[in-house]
């Protein structure tokens, strides 16, 4: 991906950068020696003949580095939060590089500083952005990002990095790519292996190495339609053209439709013109496709929502949208971050925009926000929904409101969905102020925090859903507050009626309270929101909230836990590679801990396969496990137990 005339060199260097030792920055500071060890899983890439050898059966992180988490089906709000959005017109691909592509660790690490995505509501697509001339080129995704955007209906791509030449790239690597054998292309073959084993969506084509002819473009195109068969996602990178030289249209044009033509969409590269758009979209049109199958690209890496961008391009004001939206590297609102409140202020400013709600995106500013064009979406379409607000990494990790480890980790696969509107809260006056809080979790991570002193009643605005209701739905809530009452209610919008719920004065400890609705069996459940009384000063959290139909049985343990490997970390800990045979039924996730006197939470995966990255050994050199089954409701198995002993 370039910039015009003499700032090609920087681009490039943007790029390659991208996926090596400049990314080190994204990866938690660790030892050399713990990316040398041998048990510690990583997430995969190849070179075109590299990839020809790749087998899940030998590869020994390969069960590592599965995804387990289906796409879950999204839709648009009954109420959408700003009423200048557009609702299914442009879509949004988002380019982020999580870490370097070699070393990086398969299933989360012992550190909070990592680029936890969680707007996942304004995202399409994320591609999984690296690769490198030195590393390798085709790169799969850490299957806990995958989780993530799974479980918010957000579809995860490969990247398929052919880098230019003054960059390492290699004509022959492309011509190793697309080779054939008789009607088949080996290298798609095992891309789509890859994809199907792991579980992500589909393939991101980003040919940039000069020095093909018109036949190569022709057997790329033939590349795209082959795997197009198998059901993956193709997307193509407006780079290479229908001659095999790379030249840059910014536009779809008759250079590079027959790539477009096989491929589900195109990234359009960054100097695109308002006329150049309109020409696109028309140029889809008339191939009878739709205009939101291109996607505009926008390089935010170095300035993130301080980037120029020519919006009235894309988002016409009073028209429908020229095209959809493309964003290489949002992962800025983390890089440029001074910690993580500063990431999450930048993360929501970068979304929602300077206002910090979605609802109301009027200012001066260039840069809105993307809830000021595009309408949120909801994953939450079945029962049953429960969050704890985990943001998929922190300082610290509770379980029903008991810190079993004080580690700080990062671990997307363990992310609950999060609030579909940060944050939008009405009322007159003084307003509460929401936030997401690390210092005194419930379940996971994070939990909600509301504070302030409202004016009126506060209605904070949480979650969109569209959750049909039985006769035995019930719904949760697990708060706490300081001093005084909380005097808080929820309020849930069924149909076209809000129920609302006083969720009584409780100080100290966690309070669960639960509400039957089997009266309302037959709606559907549109909204939840917490609202805040006035009255003075108020500061709660909120650990858990759910709309469930409770089950009679708790799920059954896993079984057959097996110690593939430890390896020491140091005089008194270990690391370990588990197995396990999954229970039976609707599993959310496993949990490990470690057994004593104090229970300690090590780590959590959807997998049947977890590394452990430390586990304190006792006198006798040994440690007791336990792996419990947790559904989506967060009921919890028996556990399952086994040893881990340090020695030989």
């Amino acid at each position: 991906m370039a910039h015009k005339g003499d700032q090609v060199p920087t681009r490039r260097q943007f790029l390659v950068l991208s996926s090596t030792a400049a990314l080190t920055s994204l990866l938690p500071d660790a030892p050399a020696s713990a990316l040398a060890d041998v048990a510690q899983p990583f997430a995969s890439y190849w070179h075109p003949a590299t990839i020809l050898n790749w087998d899940p059966s030998t590869d020994r992180d390969a069960k590592y580095n599965r995804s387990s988490v289906p796409l879950a089906k999204r839709v648009v709000p009954a109420r959408p939060a700003n009423a200048h959005a557009h609702a299914n017109e442009a879509r949004v691909q988002a380019l982020v590089a999580y870490a370097p592509t070699s070393g990086n660790p398969a299933q989360g690490a012992l550190d909070m500083n990592y680029y936890a995505t969680n707007y996942w509501q304004y995202i399409d697509e994320l591609v999984f952005w690296g690769g490198s001339a030195s590393e390798g080129l085709i790169l799969a995704p850490n299957p806990t990002v995958t989780d993530a955007a799974h479980r918010n209906g957000v579809k995860v791509i490969g990247n398929v990095f052919l880098p230019p030449t003054a960059y390492g790239g290699q004509i022959q690597w492309v011509r190793d790519f697309v080779k054939r054998e008789g009607d088949r292309f080996p290298v798609a073959d095992k891309m789509i292996q890859v994809a199907r084993h792991y579980g992500f969506d589909g393939w991101f084509l980003n040919q940039e190495t000069a020095g093909g002819n018109a036949q190569l473009a022709a057997d790329m195109r033939d590349f795209i339609v082959y795997m197009k068969r198998s059901g993956l996602r193709v997307i193509w990178y407006d780079a290479m053209t229908d001659t095999g030289s790379v030249s840059w249209q910014n536009a779809l044009t008759a250079r590079n439709q027959m790539f477009f033509a096989p491929s589900d969409e195109m990234f359009l590269n960054f100097w695109w013109s308002a006329q150049g758009l309109r020409n696109s979209a028309n140029l889809a049109t008339q191939m009878g496709r739709s205009p939101y199958d291109l996607a505009s690209g926008v390089d935010v890496e170095s300035n993130g929502y301080n980037t120029g961008v020519g919006w009235a391009s894309v988002f016409p004001e009073g028209r429908p949208h020229t095209t959809s939206l493309g964003f290489y590297r949002p992962e800025w609102t983390f890089k440029s971050a001074t910690s993580p409140a500063d990431f999450y202020a930048r993360d929501n400013r970068f979304w929602v925009g300077q206002n910090g709600d979605p609802a109301n995106t009027t200012t001066t500013a260039a840069w809105k926000g993307i809830a000021h064009h595009i309408t949120e979406l909801t994953p939450i379409t079945k029962l049953p929904f429960v969050t704890n607000f985990n943001t998929g990494h922190g300082r610290k990790f509770a379980v029903g409101g008991t810190v079993r480890s004080t580690q700080q980790w990062n671990n997307l696969a363990l992310q609950d969905v999060l609030p579909t509107w940060r944050w939008s809260v009405t009322g007159t006056g003084t307003k509460v102020v929401p936030s997401l809080d690390w210092d005194d979790p419930y379940d996971g991570g994070t939990a909600l925090k509301i504070t302030g002193t409202p004016a009126s009643a506060n209605d904070v605005r949480l979650f969109a859903t569209s959750l049909p209701l039985t006769g035995s739905s019930q719904f949760e809530v697990v708060h706490r507050t300081g001093t005084g009452p909380s005097r808080l209610q929820a309020v849930l919008r069924i149909g076209d009626t809000e129920e609302v719920l006083d969720l009584g004065g409780v100080s100290g400890g966690w309070r669960r309270s639960v509400f039957p609705l089997g009266e309302h069996a037959g709606t559907t459940l549109t909204e939840i929101t917490l609202r805040v009384l006035p009255g003075g000063p108020v500061t709660a959290l909120i650990g858990r909230i759910g709309v469930t139909d409770p089950a009679m049985t708790a799920p059954a343990p896993p079984t057959d836990i097996r110690v593939e490997q430890v390896s020491r970390t140091n005089a008194t800990t270990v690391s370990a590679r588990l197995t396990w045979t999954r229970s039976p039924g609707q599993i959310r996730q496993y949990r490990v801990y470690q057994a004593g006197n104090e229970r300690i939470f090590l780590g959590g995966t959807t997998n049947d396969a977890y590394f452990v990255p430390a586990i304190p050994l006792t006198t006798g050199e040994t440690a007791q496990i336990e792996v419990e089954a947790v559904t989506e409701a967060f009921d919890v198995s028996p556990p399952a137990r086994t040893t881990v002993t340090g020695t030989p």
